[in-house]
């Protein structure tokens, strides 16, 4: 990371700010190239792939104790091809490699770092190593010593069992055989299996570290929603409200102003340490969940915190030309010291610094509210990076906090917002966090679903605003209009690399969801020309189920299929859904069989385990329960139309697409029809079309009346 006095290696001309982080190591890295490889053939050397992200911690832990340290490196550079790769610039070859680690050692995770032939078959993986025998682990050093010596002793040994290793890989992608009719059963037993995992104190699932799993609680959503069971919505309910009173939540979010939002997951099962990066990805999936939330239960707070969430990604994620950023850091420097950085530096808060900012009154309040100790409040800090400091929490309420000051609420919450000020300025003189500034198109496509959904619920015009910059950020540099392709990345100018699957999938998605808020004509054009390029680019026509990469690409040994939901949720799954939505409003058959080809395609792993695959479980549940569609006609009366649309963007119906009816401005104005009389809904459900609603209060009644759960025994 610190520029040397000698010359740059390669990734000095790359534009990934993971792999410019490196630009400056002695390490004489390669970008993910043909020439990498070529290198490793000709002078008969294994290659060492290193893949990670610019704001994960450990890479840069790995980065600061092995690629700067010139001994390791000249072992690096004199006994192997060294290769840098930025996962999300490449989650093709992130995913294979994990895929190999995850069945070699049970355990995944960045940095990844995997030996490999210059046939690109791995032979030897793991992720984050000492740069000496420490905490258990082999030291980097020796374990680069040992494969030097193993490849010059025995390379055909190595060849060998990398051979081996790559067909056994080819088979754990292949796809289980197809099952049976998938039935309703499989949503039943993953329910069941999340109910288990389930921790009934501090909500999530499982134990530390955790993650918020947004695709399982999307699915219980869901689930909640067709079968009527109301235990699986209440898990997802306090689990939301877990984490938004926990340390996992930036709690100095200020309108207009900037912070808040989530990092990514707790170290701890209490969400109070958080691993203090923020991704763009978590972000976007988790505002979506708690509107979602808010949809159901109509309960104020979490509305509260998805518009927060909003905030942060508007004003300290967005690029002046409308695109959304990848990530912020876990890392920064101290206050007062600009030197080596500390993880958590930019977030933590020392007693002494709040009784310095803050007035007594101010300190009593925010202190109690916050869970704010003159010792700190950090339970497990086992390595001590913490000590003395305190994670914001949220541990009371301002109502109980007002009683026992025996001030008036109003008065508190004054107070309350006077120290928010106070802190938030505070931090912004920090130095902060750095921050990956290049555009991806999924994450954004994940982006404007949720800047969608969000002017659908509240109206704010800067969501839509937002929403609608982004999407056409996206066509006009990084779309292609002759051809419908996509390319993944833009930063400062530059656009690059081929789009992969995701990215599709993810941008679809966002644009149809913008439609079905806006009703533009343009968005479902634009969502359809991109699931059009989707299937012609990544789909099996002949097993069914989307490739993560295009056609004929040999980036890796072969070729493969995302189904897990992993940080993001699976391309296949988030495809599936979109086009029973898309084949909904468009009664386009071609759509709707990929979908039932897709679904086919996976139903063996689907029947087999479906508590591991949530968000397809999710796209099943059309094909289960039925669709419903909402025509709206544009030529009815503005005020009774306006009032449907608002009224429909408040209501959670994942089972509904809604689309746009034009009528004929004739049939207002022949003397036949007024535009006061005419129609302004049709609900269609099943294999009819009920008669024409007028109001809301009509087509709310039909809505009532063919909804889950008492339909869930069969299709509508």
């Amino acid at each position: 990371m610190k520029q040397q006095d000698s010359e740059p290696n390669l990734l000095v001309h790359e534009n990934s700010p993971y792999l410019l982080q490196h630009a400056y190591n002695p390490v004489r890295w390669f970008p993910w190239c043909e020439a990498a490889f070529e290198k490793a053939r000709s002078e008969n050397k294994p290659v060492f792939l290193s893949v990670g992200y610019s704001s994960c911690h450990w890479c840069h832990v790995m980065e600061q104790e092995s690629f700067e340290n010139d001994r390791i490196a000249q072992l690096l550079n004199r006994e192997f091809v060294a290769v840098k790769v930025d996962r999300e610039e490449h989650p093709d070859i992130d995913k294979f490699y994990m895929t190999y680690v995850q069945a070699t050692s049970g355990r995944g995770g960045w940095p990844m770092s995997v030996w490999m032939t210059p046939e690109k078959k791995p032979f030897f993986g793991g992720g984050y190593f000492p740069p000496e025998d420490r905490y258990g682990m082999a030291g980097f050093s020796r374990i680069l010593l040992s494969i030097a010596e193993a490849w010059k002793a025995d390379e055909k040994k190595l060849i060998d069992m990398a051979e081996t290793v790559t067909q056994k890989l080819r088979s754990l992608a292949a796809n289980k055989p197809p099952g049976e009719n998938l039935a309703e059963t499989v949503l039943y037993r993953a329910a069941n299996a999340f109910t288990e995992q389930y921790d009934p104190v501090y909500g999530g699932f499982g134990g530390a570290p955790k993650f918020p799993r947004t695709p399982v609680l999307d699915f219980l959503l869901a689930f909640s929603y067709y079968t009527g069971e109301e235990k699986p919505g209440e898990m997802v309910f306090a689990t939301l409200r877990k984490m938004a009173e926990g340390g996992i939540r930036d709690h100095l979010g200020i309108d207009g102003k900037g912070g808040g939002g989530f990092a990514r997951y707790s170290t701890d099962e209490r969400w109070h340490v958080p691993h203090f990066e923020k991704m763009l990805c978590d972000n976007a999936q988790l505002a979506l969940t708690y509107a979602e939330a808010f949809m159901i239960s109509c309960d104020p707070f979490f509305l509260d915190v998805a518009d927060d969430i909003l905030n942060y990604v508007a004003c300290d994620m967005t690029d002046e030309g409308g695109g959304f950023h990848s990530a912020e850091d876990a890392d920064s420097a101290p206050p007062g010291n600009r030197g080596k950085t500390r993880e958590g530096a930019y977030y933590l808060w020392s007693f002494n610094e709040l009784r310095d900012l803050l007035e007594p009154e101010e300190l009593e309040l925010f202190r109690r509210l916050h869970g704010v100790k003159p010792e700190g409040n950090v339970l497990d800090n086992p390595h001590g990076p913490f000590e003395g400091m305190n994670v914001l929490v949220r541990r009371s309420s301002l109502e109980k906090e007002a009683l026992r000051m025996g001030i008036p609420q109003k008065d508190a919450e004054i107070l309350l917002d006077s120290a928010r000020k106070k802190l938030f300025r505070a931090r912004n003189g920090r130095p902060r966090p750095r921050k990956d500034d290049k555009v991806l198109v999924s994450w954004n496509g994940l982006m404007i679903s949720a800047f969608s959904k969000m002017f659908g619920i509240t109206r704010k015009q800067k969501w839509l605003d937002a929403a609608e910059r982004a999407a056409n950020f996206i066509a006009e540099n990084l779309g292609d209009e002759n051809t419908g392709r996509l390319l993944r990345r833009y930063r400062r100018g530059e656009a690059g690399i081929e789009g992969k699957a995701d990215d599709y999938a993810f941008f679809s998605r966002g644009l149809l969801d913008l439609y079905e808020t806006t009703l533009s004509r343009r968005y479902l054009d634009r969502a359809v020309r991109v699931m059009d390029t989707s299937i012609e680019l990544f789909f099996d026509r002949d097993e069914g189920g989307f490739f993560d990469t295009v056609h004929g690409e040999t980036t890796v040994p072969f070729r493969t299929k995302e189904i897990y939901d992993g940080a993001e949720p699976s391309p296949n799954a988030v495809n599936v859904l979109t086009l029973c939505r898309l084949a909904s409003i468009t009664d386009r058959n071609d759509f709707r069989d990929a979908a039932k080809k897709t679904l086919a395609c996976f139903s063996g792993s689907i029947e087999a385990h479906p508590e591991q695959l949530p968000c397809m479980l999710k796209g099943l549940m059309p094909e289960l329960f039925g669709m419903r569609k909402v025509l709206l006609n544009d030529s009815a009366d503005r005020d009774r139309l306006q009032k449907i649309k608002e009224k429909i963007g408040r209501r959670y119906m994942p089972d509904t697409t809604i689309a746009s009816r034009q009528g004929s401005k004739n049939r207002a104005t022949d003397g036949t029809l007024s535009e006061a009389t005419l129609p302004a809904a049709t609900l269609c459900a099943g294999m009819r079309c009920y008669p024409p609603a007028h109001d809301w209060e009509s087509l709310e009644r039909l809505l009532e009346k063919t909804a889950p759960p008492f339909m869930a025994s069969g299709k509508r």
